[in-house]
């Protein structure tokens, strides 16, 4: 299905969604925004807590680019947590000498990542008893070591399958235009950081679709509403080493509001299910955490909206 098509059914479905939750219960009326923490409460129980994956900092298995092969087993963990480290977005591997046979250079600096192989080993050895000659077999973990593409000069990486262009939401583009934190695109990793007051994300290119691009950066946008010149969010006192996970719920709450108000919700829930999933011990420890969660979320999404109607450009 093209994006615009899954825009148009997501919208649908949330007009519909907002029909059902307005009409009044017994005398009271329900919110779309309780309808959406409900929800997400009922896919997290449910959620593989596995995170997710919405951007291609690692776009596969990390791959040997002179023999075209995957690595594995441990091989595998050591690249990737080597790339997301160093912020490395290719996925293809070379040994120094690999890289100068194909005209490469590792450039001057970088340092190499290690990795293991099993080589095997045989002897043989005359049974003292019996005079027999005995072949013995095993295996010795030797190490070798590997450089990112990224650091590496004068090769050109395969080409990769285009996607399809990105397609902008307008009414997202005018929540991100009206942010005061300045939004900084085309990094390794999404994040807020309050020193600078500055919102970090993945070129838009990178992610697998638009929906998960906004759903990322208005988490981000939310966190922002955190910092001391606007909410002053501080819950350091109640949760203490834990206050990080309860921003990170605020923060992922605040996106499904306003993907809500875009009408992307529908095909963003489960991504929000599976990173809350993740933070889901806070809200074991503290039964009311969801709660207080949700009511910051909404002031972080008001403050947002705020923004929104002073410069005259209400989202849909």
């Amino acid at each position: 299905m093209k994006t615009h098509e899954r825009k148009t059914d997501a919208r649908s479905q949330v007009k519909t969604e907002r029909a059902q939750t307005s009409a009044s219960a017994g005398g009271q009326t329900f919110d779309i925004h309780q309808a959406v923490t409900d929800r997400i409460l009922e896919a997290m129980e449910q959620a593989r807590g596995t995170g997710r994956r919405l951007w291609d900092s690692q776009p596969s298995l990390p791959l040997n680019l002179t023999t075209g092969k995957p690595y594995t087993g441990i091989n595998v963990l050591m690249l990737w947590s080597a790339g997301l480290q160093n912020g490395h977005i290719s996925p293809y591997w070379l040994t120094y000498k690999q890289a100068a046979d194909k005209g490469g250079q590792v450039r001057k600096g970088e340092h190499g990542t290690h990795c293991v192989f099993y080589k095997p080993w045989q002897a043989e050895s005359t049974n003292h008893e019996t005079g027999e000659v005995e072949t013995k077999t095993g295996a010795v973990l030797k190490s070798f070591t590997v450089f990112n593409l990224d650091q590496i000069d004068n090769i050109e990486a395969p080409a990769r399958e285009p996607r399809e262009p990105f397609q902008a939401i307008e009414d997202a583009e005018r929540i991100l235009q009206a942010s005061p934190a300045r939004i900084v695109e085309g990094g390794p990793s999404a994040f807020y950081q309050p020193a600078t007051d500055t919102i970090h994300l993945p070129a838009r290119e990178a992610f697998i679709s638009p929906e998960a691009f906004y759903s990322v950066a208005l988490h981000e946008a939310t966190h922002s509403t955190g910092h001391a010149s606007r909410l002053a969010r501080d819950f350091s006192g109640r949760f203490g080493d834990e206050s990080y996970a309860f921003e990170e719920l605020i923060a992922e709450l605040g996106s499904a509001f306003l993907n809500a108000d875009l009408g992307i919700i529908g095909s963003t829930l489960q991504d929000h299910a599976d990173y809350l999933a993740h933070w889901i011990k806070i809200l074991r420890d503290d039964k009311k955490a969801i709660l207080t969660a949700a009511a910051q979320a909404s002031k972080a999404h008001a403050f947002i909206r705020g923004l929104l109607a002073d410069q005259g450009q209400e989202a849909a």
